[in-house]
C-alpha cells in the first residue's frame, strides 16, 4: 500500500499548481453497451444506453483535464477563479472534499500537468519492463431470460452470454441472482438462480472466478439454499444478499464456515450501512465495495490506509458509469488486496479509451498521462450546445 500519497509541494516541483480555475464545461454523452441490460432483483431493464455526465476542468495556463462529474452550472461556477492548489486535499493526498463534484477531472488535470498517469501520482507502479495490468470481472449477465418459460432455455442463454464474455477477454463474471424477488414467483425464480449458476460455471469452466449479486433480493435461508445447491460450483462471492444485518452476517458466515464453503461476503454498495467497516474489521464481511464515484476516489484512499493491516478485501462498484472502467484501474493499482475492476463494457462516441485493452481478465493500462483518455473535441463541443454548458472567466 502506498504511504506517500500526493501532496502539494511533489506538484510545486512537477507544475505551478497556483494557476486558476479559468474554464468549466460540462455536457452528457450517450454511449451504448453491446446489448440491453436486463433487469436484477429490484429493477426493471437497465437498458441499452448509458449517459456520461463529463466535465472538462482548464486551467489559465492552458492546462486541462476531463472525466466524469455530476455538475451543475450554478456549481461548476463556485469552482472559478479558484487557484488549483485549493483542489488538493491538506492531508492524505487526493481532492479536498469541496471540490468533490469534480474531483475525476481535477484528477486528469493533475496527471496530465505532471506528464504521468493517475496511479503513479498515488505510487502505483508497474512490475519492472512490463505493463500495469489489473484484474477485471465481466459484469454484464443480467437476467436476460425472463420472457422464457423453460428453465433450461434461461440457463442456456445466459451461459451464451457468459460464453460471449470469454471471447472478448474477461476470466472472472458476476452474475444477478434473485430471480423470485419480484419478477417471477419465488421458489420458481431461486430454481432458476440455481440452473443458471450452474450453467455459466459450466460454459466458463472450473477456475474462472464466478460472483453471484442478489441485490438484497434473498433472504438468510434463500441464500444458504442456493449456496447449498451450487456448492460445486466455486462461487468467490455473493454481493448484497439481503439488507445489511450484523446478526444475519454472522450466521451466514458461521454456516459457511460449517459447509466448508469458501464463499466470501460482499457488500457495500449504494446506501451502505455505516457499521459496515466495523463489520469488515470483525470478519463477517469479506469484500468492501463502496462506489467509485460516491464516495470517490480520495475516500478510497483513505480508506485503503485504514484497511491496510485488515484482511479485508476491496472491490469499488461503478456499475454504469462507462468512465469508472478506466479510473477504477487506476484506483485498484493503489488500493491493498484489490480484487477487481467491475467490467461494463460501454463505447460512447466522443471518448478514445483504445490504450486500455482487455485480455484473459486483465486490463492492460496505458502509462500515459492523467487518465490515458482522449476527448473528441467536435463531438464534446457538439454535447455542449445541446445539452451543456460552458462558463469561463
Amino acid at each position: 500500500m502506498n504511504e506517500s500519497p500526493i501532496h502539494p509541494a511533489n506538484l510545486h516541483a512537477m507544475n505551478d499548481i497556483n494557476a486558476r480555475i479559468t474554464r468549466i464545461e460540462w455536457a452528457r454523452l450517450e454511449g451504448r453497451r453491446p446489448r440491453l441490460a436486463a433487469s436484477n432483483a429490484r429493477l426493471g431493464p437497465h437498458g441499452q444506453t448509458v449517459g456520461l455526465p463529463l466535465a472538462r476542468v482548464s486551467t489559465e495556463d492552458g492546462g486541462s483535464g476531463f472525466s466524469l462529474a455530476h455538475l451543475s452550472a450554478d456549481r461548476a461556477a463556485t469552482f472559478l477563479g479558484e487557484p488549483l492548489a485549493s483542489a488538493l486535499a491538506t492531508e492524505g493526498g487526493g481532492v479536498a472534499d469541496d471540490f468533490r463534484p469534480i474531483e475525476y477531472p481535477i484528477l486528469d488535470l493533475l496527471g496530465q500537468r505532471a506528464g504521468k498517469p493517475v496511479y503513479a501520482l498515488f505510487g502505483g507502479a508497474p512490475p519492472a519492463g512490463a505493463p500495469l495490468r489489473i484484474p477485471c470481472y465481466d459484469t454484464s449477465l443480467y437476467f436476460d431470460d425472463l420472457h422464457l418459460q423453460d428453465d433450461s432455455e434461461a440457463a442456456d442463454l445466459i451461459a451464451g452470454e457468459a460464453r460471449d464474455g470469454w471471447e472478448r477477454g474477461h476470466r472472472a463474471f458476476k452474475m444477478k441472482v434473485g430471480r423470485g424477488a419480484m419478477h417471477l414467483p419465488l421458489e420458481a425464480g431461486t430454481r432458476r438462480d440455481i440452473a443458471v449458476i450452474q450453467a455459466v460455471r459450466t460454459a466458463i469452466g472450473p477456475d474462472a472466478p464466478l460472483l453471484l449479486d442478489a441485490n438484497n433480493g434473498y433472504n438468510l435461508n434463500l441464500t444458504k439454499r442456493v449456496l447449498d445447491e451450487t456448492a460445486d460450483c466455486g462461487i468467490y462471492w455473493i454481493e448484497e444478499a439481503f439488507h445489511e444485518d450484523a446478526t444475519l452476517y454472522r450466521r451466514l458466515k458461521e454456516w459457511l464456515r460449517e459447509r466448508g464453503l469458501p464463499v466470501r461476503i460482499a457488500d457495500g454498495e449504494g446506501d451502505a450501512s455505516p457499521h459496515l467497516l466495523a463489520w469488515a474489521r470483525e470478519g463477517i464481511v469479506d469484500v468492501v465495495q463502496y462506489d467509485f464515484l460516491y464516495p470517490g476516489f480520495t475516500h478510497w484512499l483513505a480508506l485503503g490506509r485504514r484497511l491496510v493491516d485488515w484482511p479485508t478485501l476491496t472491490a469499488p462498484h461503478h456499475y454504469g458509469a462507462h468512465l469508472g472502467n478506466y479510473a477504477t484501474c487506476h484506483l485498484g493499482s493503489v488500493l491493498p488486496r484489490f480484487q477487481f475492476v467491475e467490467w461494463d463494457e460501454v463505447d460512447t462516441p466522443g471518448i478514445d479509451a483504445s490504450g486500455y485493452t482487455l485480455s484473459d481478465g486483465y486490463v492492460t493500462v496505458p502509462e500515459t498521462p492523467g487518465f490515458g483518455l482522449t476527448l473528441d473535441e467536435a463531438v464534446f463541443q457538439n454535447a455542449i450546445q445541446e445539452n451543456g454548458f460552458a462558463l469561463q472567466i
